[in-house]
């Protein structure tokens, strides 16, 4: 015993992550291999072929432009109508605090094995091979799901000006475009995503800057809001029940709309495996976008909260209606409330950007969610098949095939069905989320048990493992609460009790499946494999040429979100 757990540790020190110091004097050949990590063997016969292209300025706009979509800037508003501005602002304050602990969990271990497919596979490793298969399926329905919402979302933004283009021809140009982005060169859709994500980041931060000017009086009315709306008609509004009941009820509504609305680390970490440097750029990429989103997310809901009160008749008539694009948007109901013009139909071509890019995201991470299943041996070999380019051709290709499924927005009781399939699946991002912190709490167990110093990792998170425990405390029961009110004395409805839990019900039915066909087992804590793959990535470090910026929009470029 006292030999293996000799050698356990030489064979960690050879491979520690800081042990790996890139070369100087590097070939041009060795420049070029240094895009890849070196054609991997998985060890079942199929080989990671993806390659490092994507800068750090990439990685940090695609978890920015993965997380924010319509939701911050129109759904935000039922929020205000369903709990008042101050559940809203404590729910998504609070929600803030669980994805803080999911991100520090998902950092740590990606940035110490940055991998494709990380927290997918990191599921099977460091748990079972059962879990990772039904982890892994679990994330790539949910995000295949999303695609064709988000293209719906883009159609239905497009027809705030006009209905003369065809719902059909929206679709199919919406596709079209996803497919041409994701199947070029990685490269190709990083550039993509940091352009769109950065036209996000503008106008999130415009809209919150056009708050705080419009509530110190500077708008056409020279009104000069303030906190008007929270004294009148007053914080918080009661939801299916009076007094304090009804008024946690509406807090509580707004909690599982931050739930559902609230992400990004999981979106930079799926561009693990393809990111340059990735040791050196994705613990930054971790801090900056969690630190971002914390105050897009706190302070838009702050924002809306402070725009419109929870009785305004408009954005009930706009939800209600079901008013197109960003017309039942709160930033632009106040807008017109205040005869601001003009900048309704900037909001509405940014709110588009937003739709497109969240879609765009989503075929990127489904097809890589994929891609790393069919690595693992969980998936058929065929979408583990890369072009010359490194691009997992086959997995987008399905990807694409299921976002055929938008065109029911053709038809509008179609359209009802496509929303149920939805609802169907978002439960999968919280059952995500547990998936993450799981796994971390047992990569935590390993590392003790097997003498590997967290403080040796390129990244490691605070409050360890508490924080991991906290963010699956949330998770796991915002995982069941999303449907509660179907529970609510006189609100039982069968379709909706279904659409709500039937997630919840097949992630297990996965997992023993699995289990049995497999006859996986719980991985102890001194048996995980903590070094599989740590060579490739050392080689890559070894053999990593940093390409300096070409011009210097590049270098200002990489300088403000290097």
């Amino acid at each position: 015993m006292a030999s293996s757990a000799v050698d356990l540790e030489a064979n960690r020190l050879v491979r520690s992550p800081l042990a790996t110091i890139p070369e100087k004097g590097t070939s041009s050949r060795e420049k070029a291999s240094s895009e890849t990590v070196s054609l991997h063997s998985i060890g079942n016969g199929t080989t990671d072929n993806t390659r490092r292209r994507l800068k750090a300025r990439h990685i940090q706009l695609i978890g920015i432009g993965g997380t924010i979509g319509t939701a911050l800037f129109v759904n935000i508003g039922k929020g205000v109508l369903n709990g008042g501005p101050a559940s809203l602002f404590l729910a998504f304050t609070l929600w803030c605090t669980f994805i803080l602990g999911m991100t520090l969990s998902l950092a740590e271990m990606v940035t110490y094995l940055p991998i494709s497919s990380p927290f997918i596979r990191f599921a099977g490793r460091y748990v079972d091979e059962a879990f990772g298969f039904a982890a892994g399926w679990n994330f790539f329905i949910y995000e295949a799901a999303m695609v064709p919402f988000e293209i719906t979302a883009c159609n239905v933004v497009i027809h705030y000006w006009s209905d003369i283009v065809p719902a059909g021809g929206i679709i199919a140009i919406t596709i079209v475009i996803y497919g041409t982005i994701n199947l070029l060169a990685v490269k190709y859709y990083g550039e993509t995503e940091f352009w769109a994500s950065l036209g996000k980041f503008l106008l999130i931060t415009g809209l919150l800057i056009f708050t705080f000017i419009v509530m110190l009086g500077g708008n056409p009315m020279h009104d000069r809001i303030g906190f008007r709306y929270w004294k009148d008609p007053g914080a918080f509004t009661e939801l299916y029940s009076s007094g304090s009941l009804g008024r946690f009820l509406g807090f509580l509504q707004c909690l599982i709309q931050a739930s559902f609305t609230i992400s990004g680390a999981d979106y930079v970490a799926m561009a693990a495996g393809e990111a340059e440097n990735p040791r050196k750029v994705m613990p930054r990429a971790f801090n900056a976008v969690y630190s971002r989103l914390t105050v897009f997310f706190i302070l838009g809901s702050l924002a809306v909260g402070i725009l419109v009160p929870y009785n305004d008749e408009d954005l009930k008539t706009a939800y209600s209606t079901g008013a197109p694009g960003a017309a039942a948007s709160p930033y632009v109901i106040a807008m017109n409330r205040l005869r601001i013009r003009i900048l309704p139909d900037i909001v509405n071509a940014m709110v588009l950007t937003a739709a497109f890019s969240a879609g765009n995201s989503y075929v990127y991470c489904a097809s890589r969610s994929l891609y790393g299943l069919a690595l693992e041996g969980k998936a058929p070999k065929i979408f583990a098949r890369c072009t010359k380019r490194g691009v997992p051709v086959y997995a987008v290709l399905l990807v694409l095939a299921l976002s055929l499924l938008s065109f029911l927005q053709v038809s509008n009781s179609a359209a009802v069905v496509l929303q149920w399939f939805i609802n169907l699946v978002t439960a999968s991002q919280l059952i995500n989320f547990s998936v993450i912190t799981v796994s971390y709490l047992r990569f935590y167990a390993a590392c003790k048990a097997q003498g590997l110093d967290r403080k040796t990792l390129p990244y490691r998170g605070f409050g360890q493992p508490f924080m991991a425990w906290y963010a699956l405390a949330g998770t796991f029961v915002m995982t069941f609460v999303g449907g509660y009110t179907v529970f609510l004395p006189g609100n039982w409805d069968v379709p909706t009790f279904l659409f709500s839990y039937t997630m919840i019900g097949v992630f297990p039915f996965l997992y023993i499946g699995w289990k049995i066909l497999k006859k996986t087992k719980i991985h102890k804590a001194s048996e995980i494999d903590l070094v599989k793959n740590l060579d490739e990535i050392a080689e890559y470090e070894r053999n990593y040429v940093p390409t300096p910026p070409s011009n210097l929009f590049e270098k200002v470029l990489e300088k403000l979100f290097g």
